[in-house]
C-alpha cells in the first residue's frame, strides 16, 4: 500500500506518516505522535478496534460457583460476567431496562440481581423476574424483558468477549498462535495474585513496551538483561491478530526457562516463564489513561501445595520490581509523545512485535466504517 500524498487519512495524522510505518520492518517508522496522543484518534480506536475486537474479561476460575459474578465498564458500557444457576457462563448488560441504572457493581454471588433503584430483579440469565407494581402498565410482562447478551467464548480458561454481535469466532483467529503453545495449558492455570496500577499513557505505550525485549540493555540492565539477552530476542511471523516475543534464557542460565511474551491484538497481553502465566489486563479510559490489572496464575495443582502462596508472592515481587522499571520508561515515552517537535522514530530489528501490531492497527483504523473487514 503507497499513499504518498499530503492528504490527512486519519486526525492528525498524514498520508506520508502512514506509508514510513507501512514500509518492511528493516525500513519501517514508529507511528506519528498523533496516534497516541489524540483524542481523535482515540475515539476512532473506540469505533474501528475496540468495540469489535475480542478482549478478555476474566478467567473462568475468577467464578467457579453458581451465581458468582463480576462486573466491569467496557468501553462505556457497563457488564456483567455471571456463572449462571444453569452452569453456562455469560456475559450480560448489566444495565436496567426500565431507567438505565446499573443493577449491580463489583462482584460476589447472587441468585438475582435487583436494581437498586425501582427493585426490578433478573435471574443469573439475565431474564426479568419481578418488576414491582407494573401489572397496570398495559402489554407488560416480565418474560418479554432479557438483559442483552453480550457475544462471549471461552479459550484457554479466559473469558473472551466482543461488543460487536457479527464479531467473527475467537477461537479460529488465533489458531496459529495456540499451535505455537501446544504444550501449554492455559486452560488449568488459576488467578494467585491480582495488581492494580492507574496509569497515565496511551494504552499503546504499554502494549509496545511489553512486545519488545531491546528495552533490556538500558531499562531491565540488571534485572531481565542479564538473564534474557535481548540480541538473542526473536519474533515469529504471524497468521492472525497476535505476536509472540520468544527471550532465549542467556547461557549459563539452565536454571531458568525461555520468557514469552505475547500479545493478542489489541492488547490481550500474556507472558509464559516456567509455570507461571501473567495476564496484563488493559482497560484503556481515554486517549491518555489506562487502567491496568496484572494477574499472576499457576498452574491449579500448585494450590494444593504447601508453598503455593509463597511462590505466588515470589512471582508477585517480582512482576512489580519489573513493572516499576516500565513504568519508568513508559513515563519518558508518553513525556516525549507530546513534546512539539516529536516526529516518527526508525524502528529496530528487534522490534518486529511493534511492527505487526502497527500493520494491524492500520488495517483496522484505515477501513471503510461498518465493513466486514474492520470486524475480528
Amino acid at each position: 500500500m503507497n499513499i504518498s500524498t499530503q492528504i490527512e487519512v486519519l486526525p492528525g495524522i498524514q498520508a506520508e506518516e502512514i506509508d514510513r510505518s507501512r514500509l518492511p520492518l528493516s525500513q519501517a517508522y514508529t507511528l506519528p505522535p498523533s496516534a497516541y496522543t489524540s483524542d481523535e484518534v482515540y475515539e476512532r480506536e473506540i469505533d474501528r478496534i475496540m468495540r469489535r475486537s475480542w478482549l478478555p474479561l476474566a478467567r473462568v476460575d475468577q467464578l467457579p460457583k453458581p451465581g458468582d459474578y463480576l462486573s466491569f465498564d467496557v468501553f462505556d458500557q457497563p457488564l456483567l460476567v455471571v456463572h449462571g444457576q444453569d452452569g453456562q457462563i455469560r456475559t450480560l448488560s448489566r444495565v436496567c431496562l426500565h431507567r438505565a441504572a446499573p443493577i449491580v457493581d463489583g462482584g460476589g454471588n447472587r441468585k438475582l440481581f435487583t436494581c437498586p433503584y425501582h427493585a426490578w430483579s433478573y435471574d443469573t440469565t439475565g431474564q426479568l423476574i419481578r418488576a414491582p407494581m407494573m401489572e397496570e402498565a398495559a402489554g407488560f410482562t416480565e418474560k418479554n424483558c432479557r438483559l442483552p447478551q453480550i457475544k462471549t467464548e471461552i479459550w484457554n480458561g479466559f473469558i473472551m468477549i466482543n461488543l460487536d454481535k457479527d464479531a467473527q469466532p475467537f477461537a479460529p483467529q488465533v489458531a496459529g498462535f495456540e499451535r505455537y503453545f501446544e504444550n501449554i495449558d492455559l486452560s488449568q492455570m488459576v488467578v494467585a495474585r491480582t495488581m492494580e496500577f492507574d496509569s497515565d499513557w496511551n494504552w499503546k505505550v504499554l502494549v509496545e513496551n511489553f512486545m519488545e525485549a531491546y528495552h533490556h540493555i538500558a531499562t531491565h540492565s540488571g534485572t531481565l538483561e542479564p538473564i534474557f539477552h535481548a540480541q538473542d530476542s526473536q519474533v515469529p511471523d504471524n497468521d492472525g491478530p497476535w505476536s509472540i516475543l520468544h527471550m532465549p534464557t542467556a547461557a549459563g542460565e539452565e536454571v531458568s526457562p525461555d520468557l514469552f511474551a505475547n500479545v493478542i491484538f489489541p492488547h490481550f497481553l500474556i507472558a509464559f516463564h516456567g509455570e507461571t502465566l501473567t495476564w496484563y489486563q488493559v482497560f484503556p479510559r481515554s486517549s491518555g489513561k489506562l487502567l491496568l490489572k496484572i494477574h499472576i496464575c499457576l498452574p491449579r495443582k500448585a494450590m494444593e501445595e504447601a508453598t503455593f502462596e509463597e511462590t505466588a508472592q515470589a512471582a508477585c515481587e517480582l512482576t512489580q520490581t519489573i513493572h516499576m522499571e516500565d513504568i519508568e520508561a513508559n513515563d519518558l515515552v508518553w513525556k516525549g509523545l507530546q513534546a512539539p517537535f516529536t516526529t516518527q522514530g526508525r524502528l529496530a530489528p528487534l522490534e518486529k512485535s511493534i511492527w505487526q501490531l502497527n500493520q494491524w492497527w492500520l488495517d483496522k483504523m484505515l477501513v471503510e466504517d461498518g465493513s466486514a473487514e474492520a470486524r475480528s
